[in-house]
């Protein structure tokens, strides 16, 4: 049994395209199978609306599809519910429109202008009328895990010991340490993004499809066979061995 992943999009649609076309030039060779999103979906990249039309698209269609929530998704849920709402996983220094998290781009791809020094009451307001209640409904709900097979699908990580039905979501979403310098088996290969890399990354326990599409780099896709990856690209499968 194969199962497709596909890293951390950031709003970036033409990667995303990219990404299924090769997926579909996989499975045409191995048998269709699902296709897993790693989550953040949205932020830094030009078009979060884009991004999220198209998998809204894929599922109406009927697509096998999972798309998991980052916490970039999950910051646009709060602030669209309440200008105020401060992530517990963010430093207090920082909202969901500071510059470094690409929250004014995502708003942009709706057609919203949110510069840093505008008052933050009329961005929310403008908010209301342009993001359309599908889009509202359907990021609010995606799920934090997804179990397959011999893997774990999830978008930062979890906490070491604990069964994913038992994790905080804000760990799901958000959590670094001790999530990734822990050695240990998790009980299943655990897929996920969150943490930017030159290159999708093996480490036995854990796969890491985050290259870095926020900041320039590749979106990753990748085919899982057991606790196997495999790195798709124009030119076939190629193997992504545990460091």
């Amino acid at each position: 049994m194969h199962i497709y992943a596909i890293g951390d999009i950031h709003g970036h649609l033409s990667l995303l395209e990219q990404a299924h076309d090769l997926i579909a030039t996989d499975m045409a060779r191995h048998g269709a199978a699902p296709v897993i999103h790693l989550g953040d979906l949205v932020d830094r990249g030009p078009d979060s609306r884009g991004v999220i039309d198209f998998l809204l698209a894929g599922e109406a269609r009927g697509e096998d599809w999972v798309v998991l929530k980052g916490n970039h998704d999950r910051m646009f849920s709060m602030f669209l519910e309440d200008a105020r709402a401060q992530d517990e996983g963010l430093k207090p220094e920082y909202t969901w429109l500071h510059p470094r998290l690409g929250g004014a781009t995502t708003l942009a791809s709706y057609g919203i202008h949110a510069p840093g020094d505008r008052p933050v009451a009329p961005v929310w307001a403008e908010a209301q009328e342009a993001v359309p209640q599908a889009h509202r409904s359907w990021l609010a709900g995606r799920p934090t895990w997804h179990a397959r097979d011999q893997a774990l699908f999830v978008h930062a990580g979890s906490r070491p010991g604990i069964a994913p039905a038992d994790q905080r979501e804000t760990d799901l979403v958000w959590i670094r340490e001790p999530f990734l310098s822990d050695p240990r088996d998790h009980g299943a290969l655990v897929v996920h993004g969150h943490t930017a890399l030159d290159a999708p990354t093996h480490y036995g326990n854990r796969l890491n499809l985050d290259s870095g599409a926020a900041y320039g780099g590749p979106l990753t896709a990748a085919v899982i066979e057991g606790r196997q990856a495999f790195h798709l690209t124009p030119q076939g499968r190629l193997p992504i061995l545990p460091a």
